[in-house]
């Protein structure tokens, strides 16, 4: 090649190989399940963490030119994980830069982007990835689906110009689909896993799950894709599946025939917390190791308030639903990672995943420490990434997150935040001030999914909506 330009500034390049930091002083809780260590130094190595020790160790091997960062017994996490965001329903670059620029100044050093119009989302993670942008890394999944699900509106918004069902990144699966060829399809765009969605038979889900391993690729499912139920899709060996409401129907008397037309949730049922079909569902997860993307505090957002009583009701039910199935998932071994699938109104200074933290420790019998080795490792784990970040241990990348406050004893301590370390690159907490002009908005703008709940799936929405949170329709 003749033109060797470097391209586009990238003023967030991950640390150069070669640049050694170490932060020393910290009070380290590392997720990887040990206790949380005083006196601990982080050394980092361009992008990668190279050691992880006592402060006076450390400091007898340390090179001459190691720049050193003095954190004086502040509290130190491994960078969180969104495992479930959607930041490009319509695409919308400046809100969704936003909206990254924020995550990764709230100690967010990577989420799962779980299908959207990946020509745009591709291009944000290359855009983070290099540094051209401020955002955490982007894992993104290409959709697959029944033919009936493609008038959903929110198909037309991701595959402006081209036939919902018929891209790479949002395809219509039938009985004659060439599933080898779909899934090559697929992995085209980039994604890191296949998404099923909605309208897909046992045996079509079983179908697509063993050719995307074939071919190295996880599959992330909803828990129930209707027909096929949440034991079929965990059978079937999916990776994650998201939306703990939507396990209510496992092993319901009424027939799961589509997306449209769900049967409607025997709330009584699971009151008490102890379903037995629900907890047989629990242990085949646990035995499969299927991680539950919960979105457990989905439902007691604004976004999904709704107007009126009768809304109001449903979204109260929801939130009860939710907090009890993730109860009982967690009591029973269930991984649980922390997706959330809205986002917080743009001029909120921190982001939707602080409140689903919040959900599990108060509504769902999860302690600091619990949920926040669901942020980090287990979230690591939903989006196939646990063997470079997760945890902050030598070899992973340089991923962590600096507090004034100890999380371990109140989870809302998160919002002391001062540093996010992501790939060895520095992104200051008062470099960001939370306010919409700060953040090139308007005050007005919303986050995705912020605004009113879904409508029923035969209410056709404005083609200029943001996206509204998934599992609503």
């Amino acid at each position: 090649m003749t033109d060797e330009t470097s391209g586009a500034p990238a003023p967030h390049a991950p640390a150069v190989k070669g640049s050694v930091a170490v932060y020393r002083g910290a009070t380290l809780f590392d997720g990887t399940g040990a206790p949380a260590r005083k006196s601990t130094s982080i050394v980092i190595d361009g992008q990668t963490i190279r050691a992880v020790g006592d402060d006076a160790v450390i400091a007898e091997n340390l090179p001459a030119d190691a720049r050193v960062f003095d954190l004086d017994g502040r509290f130190v996490i491994p960078g969180l994980i969104d495992a479930h965001q959607h930041i490009a329903t319509p695409p919308d670059r400046p809100l969704a830069e936003a909206v990254l620029r924020r995550l990764v100044h709230s100690g967010v050093t990577a989420i799962r982007d779980m299908a959207d119009d990946l020509r745009q989302v591709g291009d944000l993670a290359r855009a983070t990835l290099v540094g051209e942008i401020p955002g955490p890394d982007i894992r993104y999944a290409a959709l697959m689906a029944g033919p009936g699900f493609f008038d959903d509106p929110r198909t037309h918004q991701v595959s402006q110009g081209e036939t919902p069902g018929a891209v790479p990144w949002m395809q219509a699966i039938t009985k004659e689909t060439d599933l080898p060829i779909a899934v090559a399809l697929a992995r085209g765009t980039h994604a890191s896993a296949i998404k099923v969605y909605a309208d897909l038979d046992r045996d079509t889900v079983a179908a697509i799950t063993a050719e995307a391993h074939r071919q190295g690729i996880p599959v992330w499912a909803h828990a129930t894709v209707f027909p096929a139920s949440p034991g079929e899709i965990v059978e079937a060996g999916a990776d994650a599946v998201s939306h703990v409401t939507l396990l209510a129907f496992e092993g319901t008397d009424e027939p799961l025939t589509s997306y449209k037309t769900k049967p409607k949730v025997d709330y009584e049922r699971f009151a008490a917390g102890d379903d037995p079909r629900v907890e047989e569902l629990f242990a085949l997860m646990r035995q499969r190791g299927t991680v539950l993307d919960a979105t457990a505090g989905m439902w007691a957002s604004e976004a999904l308030a709704g107007e009126g009583p009768e809304d109001a009701a449903r979204a109260a039910a929801n939130t009860d639903l939710a907090a009890v199935l993730t109860a009982q998932a967690h009591r029973a071994g269930v991984d649980i990672a922390t997706g959330t699938d809205y986002e917080t109104d743009a001029g909120d200074p921190f982001p939707a995943l602080y409140d689903e933290l919040a959900f599990l420790v108060e509504r769902c019998g999860m302690s600091p420490a619990q949920v926040l080795r669901s942020a980090t490792l287990i979230g690591a784990r939903s989006a196939g990434a646990e063997d470079v970040m997760g945890t902050v241990e030598a070899g992973k990348l340089a991923n962590f997150v600096v507090l004034e406050d100890d999380p371990l004893r109140d989870i809302a301590n998160l919002r002391s935040v001062t540093l996010t370390v992501k790939r060895g690159r520095r992104f200051e907490r008062r470099d960001f001030d939370g306010s919409a002009a700060d953040a090139g908005l308007p005050a007005a703008a919303q986050g995705p999914g912020s605004e009113e709940p879904a409508a029923p799936a035969d209410v056709t929405r404005p083609a200029d909506v943001t996206h509204p949170a998934e599992e609503t329709r």
